[in-house]
């Protein structure tokens, strides 16, 4: 990837949150929030800032495929292009039930995609104006600034474990295993707020069921560069172009190791 993209996506995902998304935060009339599928929202704004994205990506790198997360609720064939030679991948809002309820965390993600590798990500808080990138294997940055992950140096490693999308037994038997070995935390139903509490040494891990491309591809390279490390329950890297279920994040290669044992073991 040309480094030269790293400012020019970075402006035109600020550009897009503060033109559509930041002026309906708080602000979205009710036939502006629609339902995709149980528990899972979209707005007006998810829409237009989805389209104005890729209208701009296109812009800067023509030869790339585009695969947006609205554009594939609406026609599930496109997902084939993230196995292209390029692709562009977009969250246009992660959380956005938060953002759908008026409340934090919301953010935008992006990702720059060979054959399913992720080259480049852009992960952006519009209400903070905190952006994460990386770059493979050029490290990861925070507003620019260098960041390495770090544990949190609790007692219990602070486990962010999503059990949205478990079953009744699998929730229980991930209880059974966690209890006096990890702390669990309520999740904030954002990757995009996620990855970074993992980096910033808020949280030790997280656990994915659901690893959608839009909700990963950006994270797991920001987390990987940052020194961290997430990957398959069985250590296989994370492809975005693959449709397994199933991810383990963790602020280092050793707390990985330490939450797949009490966990998988």
């Amino acid at each position: 990837m040309s480094v030269s993209l790293k400012n020019p996506v970075a402006d035109l995902i600020r550009a897009v949150s503060a033109e559509v998304i930041l002026p309906r935060f708080q602000n979205l009339a009710a036939h502006e929030v629609m339902e995709k599928a149980a528990d899972d929202l979209v707005t007006v704004a998810d829409r237009e800032s989805e389209a104005r994205l890729m209208e701009g990506l296109a812009r800067l790198l023509p030869e790339a495929s585009i695969v947006g997360e609205e554009a594939c609720a609406a026609d599930p064939s496109l997902l084939a292009a993230l196995s292209n030679d390029l692709c562009w991948i977009i969250d246009p809002i992660d959380g956005t039930g938060n953002f759908a309820a008026g409340r934090a965390p919301f953010g935008v993600m992006v990702a720059l995609a060979e054959r399913g590798e992720t080259l480049a990500g852009w992960i952006y808080d519009p209400l903070t104006g905190r952006l994460c990138h990386a770059e493979r294997g050029k490290g990861a940055t925070i507003n620019g600034e260098r960041v390495e992950a770090r544990e949190s140096g609790a007692a219990l490693p602070v486990a962010g474990i999503s059990t949205l999308f478990l079953d009744a037994q699998e929730r229980a038997q991930m209880e059974a295993r966690a209890e006096g070995y990890l702390d669990l935390v309520g999740i904030p139903r954002c990757a995009a707020e996620q990855y970074p509490r993992i980096v910033l040494g808020q949280n030790d891990l997280a656990l994915f069921k659901r690893t959608l491309a839009w909700d990963h591809a950006a994270g797991v390279l920001f987390l990987n560069e940052a020194g961290g490390l997430a990957c398959r329950m069985d250590g296989r890297a994370y492809l975005a172009s693959s449709d397994e279920d199933g991810m383990l994040a963790a602020a280092s290669p050793a707390m990985w190791e330490k939450a797949a044992h009490i966990l998988f073991a």
